[in-house]
């Protein structure tokens, strides 16, 4: 159980091949055009093993469509995680470091500091005709002291929702990481929304049904938070290379300055050194960063950021508290929670069944904003006892236990 542990160039061109930024397993279509509406459950209380998809190999495909369709932007690293094409990031680069970088012919795009997290970030950008790949095995090669990776991109975790009757009393601020909310939906009529990330909004499917669990409400329809403070940072920006690691770490110095204690990751990709660095500081800090822990299978390699020290993993059950089928599972898991035979808002209007490891994550994110309303190491300790507390434990759950339960909106209650 995991509880706050301590975690000369080649000219070779990798192949680049691409698709959507924000990538989302197929959801069952029962989005509605109007605001507040019917729902047509039909065939969604059905046996949930029955057809079930590979999630893992959707995943999988779906980055090689990423990569297909934007190659000039993404390439595959060796692993074939995507990442920025030419793009390198340097973690407090020394000056040995950057004369490195410059004698292989590696360009500063710029350099920031995200002050809250005590980090400093160069991007370097590599020459055309070079291999991303040989340029950081190369740099790594001349300064083996200093901290360097590619800027992975990183995906949503999957379809999935978790609505609710509502959770804890104390006022809540929480903060959200992920696509763009539509703010327009009834379900947020009345909750606070400060934005963060895009020039203009950018609504997705995936931001705004993630955003409902935690802060929505519109009779029947309520999330676990509801009326609450959202801060909710859009890394896509509706940007085929949205999703980086870079601009996931800069949304976490967000979150860090309007001290926000509790944030929802339902994000997933490969373990990258500024994503590392970034949670760990947030961590330290005191916040309480929860992650969907991914829909790859109970036997998949972790993903990321949900199996680093320290983050709150989810994974999801179905209605009845047994695991699904596609959720992972391992020490990473702290809790589970609801994520099947459930509705969230759908941009469009009216409310769309959701599952996944996505959307149970809010659920438990939202149990916990009220528990720890600004950032501090002994109340986010604090906050993880209190709920592992009310946890209930069951065969082949992970973690804690199940937590959430009645957060959970029916596809009935919307008929």
């Amino acid at each position: 159980m995991k509880l706050f542990r301590t975690a000369c160039l080649c000219g070779l061109l990798l192949a680049g091949t691409g698709a959507r930024a924000q990538l989302r397993l197929p959801g069952l279509p029962l989005s509605l055009p109007q605001q507040i509406g019917p729902l047509d459950t039909r065939g969604l209380l059905a046996d949930p093993l029955r057809a079930l998809p590979d999630t893992r190999a959707l995943r999988l495909d779906r980055v090689a469509e990423l990569l297909r369709q934007h190659a000039a932007l993404l390439e595959p690293d060796p692993r074939g995680a995507p990442v920025l094409r030419g793009r390198i990031l340097a973690l407090d680069a020394s000056p040995a470091g950057l004369a490195a970088a410059a004698d292989l012919g590696l360009e500063v795009e710029r350099r920031v500091t995200l002050e809250p997290l005590a980090l400093t970030l160069t991007v370097l950008r590599v020459p055309t005709g070079v291999a991303t790949a040989g340029a950081l095995e190369a740099l790594r090669a001349r300064d083996p002291a200093g901290g360097y990776d590619f800027d992975h991109v990183y995906t949503e975790s999957g379809a999935a929702s978790t609505g609710g009757p509502a959770g804890a009393g104390a006022a809540a601020r929480v903060g959200l990481i992920d696509g763009g909310v539509a703010a327009d939906h009834p379900v947020f009529a009345r909750a606070h929304i400060t934005r963060w990330g895009c020039p203009q909004p950018h609504p997705s499917r995936h931001g705004t049904q993630v955003a409902a669990l935690l802060v929505g409400s519109a009779p029947p329809f309520r999330g676990g938070a509801p009326d609450r403070e959202l801060y909710a940072a859009d890394i896509y920006c509706d940007d085929p290379a949205g999703g980086a690691a870079d601009r996931i770490a800069a949304a976490l110095g967000w979150l860090a300055r309007q001290r926000v204690g509790v944030v929802n990751l339902s994000v997933v990709g490969p373990p990258n050194l500024l994503l590392e660095r970034a949670v760990a500081a947030m961590v330290k800090r005191g916040h309480l960063l929860v992650a969907a822990a991914g829909n790859d299978g109970p036997a998949a390699a972790p993903l990321y950021p949900a199996s680093y020290p320290g983050v709150v993993g989810i994974t999801a059950v179905d209605r009845r508290g047994r695991p699904l089928p596609e959720a992972a599972r391992g020490p990473q898991v702290m809790f589970a929670a609801p994520g099947n035979q459930m509705v969230s808002a759908d941009p469009g209007g009216g409310f769309a069944a959701v599952r996944g490891t996505s959307f149970a994550a809010p659920v438990v994110a939202a149990l916990l904003a009220p528990m720890l309303p600004a950032p501090d190491p002994e109340g986010a300790r604090s906050a993880i006892a209190r709920l592992a507390a009310s946890a209930e434990r069951r065969p082949g759950i992970d973690g804690y236990g199940v937590v959430g339960m009645a957060l959970r909106t029916d596809p009935e209650a919307v008929r």
